[in-house]
């Protein structure tokens, strides 16, 4: 049985980006309903050294969109980092469900062994394309959205386990 590198990344970072879709509309309800600030969430850390709620969404996504582009061997797009709202955050989302659905599959199948670098100067990191999806850049994608997620339950959103899967 062969390996689909496509199969293990592309359908798997839509999958979390669309749970994390439906869990920022619900924390936004959340907000509207009880009539609470947006910042309070948005800059809410788990403890004082992790980032905020916004940069955890922030580098999910950039983990989805790096990892579909570097493995289609395109160049990864640049997002600004500027997002300071709810609808801000949906919108890079479906900014970067829109990026991975434009990946052609044939572009990323085969890249098991494609040269991958990450990060610059002393931080560069060399990969070739499976351990760079499966021991990098997923395992960040996940600690990123379920950090997120964990922010949104710790602060009394209504979620669970089925939202942070979602559908298949």
């Amino acid at each position: 049985m062969s390996f689909s590198m496509y199969t293990a990344s592309v359908p798997v970072f839509k999958q979390m980006l669309n749970s994390l879709m439906a869990i920022l509309v619900k924390a936004e309800a959340h907000i509207e309903e009880k009539k609470l600030d947006p910042n309070s969430l948005l800059q809410f850390r788990l403890y004082p050294d992790m980032l905020p709620f916004v940069r955890q969404v922030q580098i999910a996504a950039d983990f989805a969109k790096g990892a579909g582009a570097r493995l289609a061997g395109q160049e990864v797009p640049s997002y600004e980092d500027s997002e300071k709202t709810f609808p801000e955050l949906r919108l890079r989302v479906v900014k970067t469900l829109a990026l991975l659905d434009s990946l052609p599959k044939s572009d990323i199948e085969g890249s098991e062994d494609r040269a991958i670098t990450t990060g610059s100067g002393d931080k560069t990191r060399h990969f070739v394309g499976k351990d760079y999806l499966l021991h990098y850049a997923l395992p960040h994608f996940y600690f990123h959205c379920t950090t997120a997620y964990a922010i949104l339950r710790h602060n009394g959103i209504e979620i669970g386990k089925k939202d942070y899967i979602g559908t298949y």
